[in-house]
């Protein structure tokens, strides 16, 4: 009985190798009058892999190749073959070369491969080992268990090289990943008998100690102090060490805007119980302009200007200044953010000054707020004090009308999905509650509540390959939002802390905030109560059965505003639209029919927000 004995993921199939081992032929190329031609008989799961590796095709170009020549390259042509067909499990295949001379000095001469594959090895045994430490800490037992039932060439699955070694590569980052970060592997051996078409592999990983995280040794920060970078990366000493967490902290400083890049390693050199971690970093500039050009087919073409200042002189606050002018809106906002706390709250205070057609209205509002905000992975608070002035006048040149507030407000937002900004599955909810008092003509309590909701779920069943799901299926995309304003009927509240709907985000097939409450003379104005709901499918586009960048998307949008419940009736549009992931995130397209004004309305949207 023979064997095939493939110690670690040594195994001399692949073409770089074989290349490396064989001397290139001398001899003039001519593209012109090849030596020979090859033709190969095999079945297609592995003609394209014979095709495209296999030596003997380089000697083809050679056209003062002789038949002595040629002769002594066939034997190892069958070699070569049987060690490409061994890296898809085929180690009992019949092979026959066949030349064929031609009639006279002017004839090609050819070469036919005739490949008859036998029975796939299947995978007999496995024997996977863990040495040192985690072998016995009771702590890693379940990543003991996660390693031992992730392995992915199980018994009775077909044994290929990439199989093989991608599963050892798979049982290596899970150890290293997650406590042992220098864990390595140590003897690993795939004993392959032809005759019985099996194998049976043995996998040995070597932990190392366990690692606990250490101080920051931080480097290449020149403007933002050390405190800072270990309050943004939030890794705290004595933690067991996970890269997850490390590539988190990464993240976090990178998406604070102080810095363009981020690089987190841990030291396996220094103690285990408290390794160092080193953090280089690349600052951002400390101030930067940002000229932009867009359109949108609710505000027509759209010019901005945003200037920041990461680091103001004597506070050494955050400054993000922007102005905005389209063709309802024009606005100039400033934010001023403190650098965040231990607990990674931050004090931040806003200004906005803005004039924007809303509804049937001229509304000029200014907005000043002043509070603190934390931001997580997965959740953001904040709470703050507001204060809003608005002059709302109709477009017939009307007296404006004047309202002004304060309140005090507490809002969050929670997220779950499975990735940003392309999320295929998860939700989101956000929820803002506030209350305070009106500041025009009698002093007026009042309340406001805003609630939202957007879900991603998948269609297909769950136990298929994801592609493969997304291939048939694609997703259903919800979303709900609702919100009231509880107040005295004569409460002469700014018309910024009321509601209007419609467009790109609300209600397609409508313009910008152009459904509101209907006033006796025809015009629109914001209501107290507003709610919406969509339903949308979006399925991939499939090329060459290739999942494309672009999904096409069905959807119904309805919502209402009123000043009452009772009042609120919907306005319902639906149509169809197309998505395409950018590189700066999602571009979304639709055309949409509004029931209610019976038009159609294109809209386009760019980016990711909730």
């Amino acid at each position: 009985m023979s064997h095939w004995l493939l110690a670690g993921a040594v195994l001399a199939c692949t073409s770089a190798p074989l290349a490396a081992q064989t001397a290139e032929p001398a001899g003039p190329a001519s593209a012109s009058t090849p030596a020979f031609t090859l033709e190969i008989e095999a079945p297609a799961e592995v003609q394209a892999l014979l095709a495209r590796h296999l030596e003997l095709q380089r000697y083809h170009e050679l056209s003062d190749l002789s038949d002595d020549e040629l002769e002594r390259l066939l034997p190892t042509a069958r070699q070569d073959t049987q060690e490409l067909l061994a890296t898809l499990g085929y180690f009992s295949s019949e092979i026959s070369i066949e030349r064929k001379v031609g009639a006279d000095s002017t004839a090609a001469r050819s070469v036919k491969l005739k490949v008859a594959l036998g029975e796939p090895t299947l995978v007999r045994e496995v024997h996977l080992r863990l040495n040192g430490p985690i072998s016995s800490d009771s702590a890693a037992q379940l990543q003991r268990q996660t390693i031992e039932s992730s392995w992915a060439l199980p018994v009775g699955s077909r044994f290929t090289q990439t199989g093989w070694d991608d599963a050892k590569r798979l049982a290596l980052r899970q150890l290293t990943t997650l406590s042992y970060a220098s864990g390595q592997l140590g003897e690993t051996l795939a004993d392959i008998d032809p005759e019985q078409h099996s194998a049976q592999l043995s996998v040995t990983l070597e932990s190392g100690p366990d690692y606990h995280l250490g101080a920051l040794q931080i480097s290449g920060n020149q403007h933002h102090s050390d405190e800072l970078v270990t309050r943004l990366a939030r890794l705290t000493p004595g933690a067991e060490y996970t890269q997850t967490e490390l590539t988190k902290a990464q993240q976090r400083l990178t998406a604070s805007g102080y810095f363009d890049s981020a690089f987190i390693a841990l030291d396996t050199a220094g103690d285990p119980l408290a390794a160092p971690l080193r953090v280089q970093l690349h600052e951002a500039r400390l101030q930067k302009l940002v000229l932009g050009l867009g359109a949108s087919t609710d505000a027509g073409l759209r010019l901005t200007a945003e200037h920041t200042h990461n680091q103001v002189p004597a506070i050494g606050w955050r400054a993000i200044s922007k102005i905005l002018i389209d063709r309802d809106t024009q606005s100039l906002s400033t934010e001023l953010t403190a650098p965040p706390d231990e607990a990674n709250w931050r004090w931040n205070t806003a200004a906005l000054f803005q004039r924007e057609l809303a509804g049937s209205f001229e509304v000029g509002s200014q907005q000043l707020r002043f509070g603190r905000s934390q931001t997580d992975e997965h959740i953001e608070r904040n709470y703050y004090l507001q204060f809003d002035r608005s002059d709302s006048a109709a477009t017939d040149f009307s007296d404006p009308i004047q309202a002004q507030a304060l309140s005090a407000n507490y809002a969050f937002t929670l997220r779950n999905f499975d990735q940003l900004p392309f999320p295929s599955s998860g939700w989101a909810l956000g929820l803002e509650l506030g209350g305070g008092t009106t500041l025009s003509g009698t002093r007026d309590p009042y309340g406001r509540i805003l609630a939202r909701w957007l879900g991603y779920v998948p269609l297909g069943p769950r136990s298929t390959d994801a592609a493969q799901a997304a291939l048939r299926a694609g997703r259903l995309v919800l979303r709900a939002e609702a919100g009231a304003v509880l107040a005295s009927d004569t409460a002469a509240l700014p018309s910024t802390q009321m509601f209007l709907i419609g467009g790109d985000t609300s209600v397609r097939g409508y313009a910008y905030h152009a459904l509101g409450v209907t006033l006796p003379n025809g015009l629109t104005t914001a209501g107290r109560y507003k709610g919406i709901g969509s339903l949308e499918w979006q399925r991939p586009i499939v090329a060459n059965n290739q999942v494309t960048a672009w999904e096409s998307a069905l959807f119904i949008d309805a919502g209402a505003v009123a000043d009452t419940p009772t009042e609120l009736h919907a306005r319902v549009g639906y149509g169809v639209g197309a998505r395409w992931k950018s590189p700066v995130g999602p571009l979304q397209i639709d055309l949409a029919y509004g029931v209610a004004v019976q038009r159609f309305r294109l809209h386009m949207n760019l980016g990711f927000t909730f």
